[in-house]
């Protein structure tokens, strides 16, 4: 099994175990390490996105929406702006989220706000993007408009089409935004987002699609276009994306896992760190893009998601995987 080692000076100080899967056209094409099951958390919204899409009809959205409501984004002035433009769209308020207060995962701007005596609400949570959207789907179709039980007709067609998508059959969790999250094999990860990488290509080209698909392809082409919607400053995503030397869509989950779609290539890719660290991610996900599709990403020449870091930013020690 591969691994991530994390050095301090001379001392290997940890080290984290991880698996990739690799689906190519549809097709399982190797998985390292082992293919065990995990929760898909928030690798899983630009499925539960399109979910809402097809319960709204496929309405006409800006590039920029579509992309919030799959991002795990970072609570900057950016991301709350497009998500209050989302809400009002639907003619929504942001009392209706119930993905619950956080401060915002880009600490600047939870500074700023508290610096300002504000209060973190919904909002800044880094699924209120997905939640609008849900919001939204449960208000059209006349649903009650707490969408987070397992049993809501919502997340019963969420679990619905990601069963037809990864091809499997899923088990619940519970997610830290309050929704259900999805228990499945990495290969399922991986699978699923395959066909996140098959419907951008066929979208791309123009291809008569059936509407499940052309959802997916378009949610995909949204993320790679807009990483810095669905992720934030200095995360791993968005550096991963940036980096793409061909177009990319790419997710980070929780908990160690990272999903991503090269529709050039048909290639859905899923990593998993055992550990769940998401220090060591950027590592694994590094050698897991060369690994699988060598040419398709180029590294930042010098990454600070790379780098141990001191209190006060001194560089101490270096992640790195091997395998």
């Amino acid at each position: 099994m591969p691994e991530v080692v994390q050095t301090r000076g001379p001392v290997v100080e940890s080290v984290h175990p991880f698996s990739i899967a690799v689906v190519r056209d549809g097709a399982l094409v190797e998985v390292v390490g082992d293919d065990r099951h995990t929760t898909f958390r928030s690798a899983a919204k630009p499925f539960q996105l399109a979910c809402s899409l097809e319960v709204l009809g496929d309405p006409e959205l800006p590039e920029d929406e579509i992309a919030i409501g799959a991002a795990s984004h970072s609570g900057e002035p950016a991301h709350l702006e497009v998500v209050l433009r989302l809400l009002a769209r639907f003619g929504l308020a942001p009392s209706g989220l119930r993905c619950g207060a956080h401060p915002p995962v880009h600490d600047p701007s939870a500074r700023a706000i508290l610096r300002a005596g504000g209060d973190f609400t919904d909002l800044h949570n880094n699924c209120s993007g997905k939640h609008s959207f849900m919001l939204a789907a449960s208000a059209r179709a006349g649903w009650d408009l707490d969408y987070r039980p397992p049993k809501h007709p919502l997340q019963a067609l969420a679990r619905a089409r990601l069963e037809a998508f990864a091809d499997v059959a899923v088990d619940l969790a519970t997610d830290g935004c309050g929704v259900p999250t999805f228990i499945l094999p990495l290969s399922a990860v991986a699978r699923s987002w395959g066909r996140v990488a098959t419907a951008m290509r066929a979208v791309e080209a123009g291809d008569a699609i059936d509407a499940p698909a052309a959802r997916l392809g378009r949610i995909g082409w949204a993320m790679a276009r807009r990483p810095d919607l669905t992720s934030g400053t200095g995360r791993l995503d968005q550096d991963v994306v940036r980096g793409a030397r061909e177009p990319m869509a790419a997710k980070i989950g929780a908990m160690g896992l990272f999903c991503v779609a090269l529709p050039r290539r048909g290639l859905g890719l899923a990593v998993k760190v055992a550990s769940g660290s998401s220090d060591a991610l950027p590592a694994a996900v590094a050698w897991a893009i060369d690994r699988a599709a060598p040419g398709s990403f180029a590294e930042p020449g010098s990454w600070a998601l790379r780098d141990v870091h001191s209190v006060v930013g001194a560089v101490v020690g270096r992640w790195a995987a091997t395998g």
